[in-house]
C-alpha cells in the first residue's frame, strides 16, 4: 500500500484482468479460479465407463503376462508351520510333516499360496522328529549300558 499525501489524488487503480475463459471467477485475493473451484461447489466424482472391448488376438503385449491372483493361502500350510513351531510333545512335529506334504499337493493342484509356510513346517517337523529319535536312542542306550550287580546270595571273602 502506498502513502498518498493530503490534497493529492491517489493513482488510478488498475482494473482487474479479464477472466482467462468464460465461467472463471475472481476471488478476493485477486486471482482467477476455474468454475469447479468455486466455494460451495462439490467436485463431481469422475465417471468411468466400461472397459473398452477388444476383438481379435490378445491385447497384451508380447511376452507380458498379467498378474494372476492366488486363491489364498493353503490352510494345511499354515497348520504345518504352526505345528512345526509348537511341537506339542513331538505329536506336533509328526502332524507338521503330514500337513506339510498335504499342503504341497494342494498348493500345486489349486494354485494357492503358502508354499514357504509348508516348507517351514516340513523342516521344523523333521527337526522335531529327529530330536525325538535322538532322545529315544539316548534313553535306550543309556539305560541298557548300566550294569547292576546283585550282592544277594554271594559272599566274597
Amino acid at each position: 500500500m502506498s502513502f498518498t499525501p493530503p490534497g493529492e489524488q491517489p493513482p488510478p487503480s488498475m482494473p482487474p484482468p479479464a477472466p482467462p475463459t468464460p465461467g472463471w471467477w475472481l476471488a478476493s485475493d485477486g486471482n482467477w479460479y476455474p468454475p469447479e473451484a468455486a466455494p460451495g461447489v462439490t467436485p463431481a466424482a469422475p465417471s468411468y465407463g466400461p472397459p473398452p472391448v477388444t476383438y481379435g488376438p490378445s491385447s497384451t503385449p508380447y511376452g507380458y503376462t498379467p498378474y494372476q491372483q492366488t486363491r489364498g493361502t493353503n490352510g494345511f500350510a499354515i497348520a504345518s508351520m504352526v505345528l512345526g513351531i509348537v511341537w506339542i510333545y513331538w505329536i506336533g512335529s509328526i502332524l507338521a510333516v503330514i500337513f506339510g506334504f498335504i499342503a504341497y499337493s494342494q498348493i500345486k493342484e489349486r494354485q494357492q499360496g503358502g508354499r514357504g509356510m509348508a516348507t517351514a513346517g516340513l523342516i521344523l517337523g523333521f527337526i522335531g522328529i529327529g530330536t525325538l529319535v535322538l532322545v529315544i536312542l539316548v534313553v535306550a542306550l543309556g539305560s541298557s549300558s548300566t550294569v547292576k550287580f546283585s550282592s544277594v546270595g554271594s559272599s566274597i571273602n
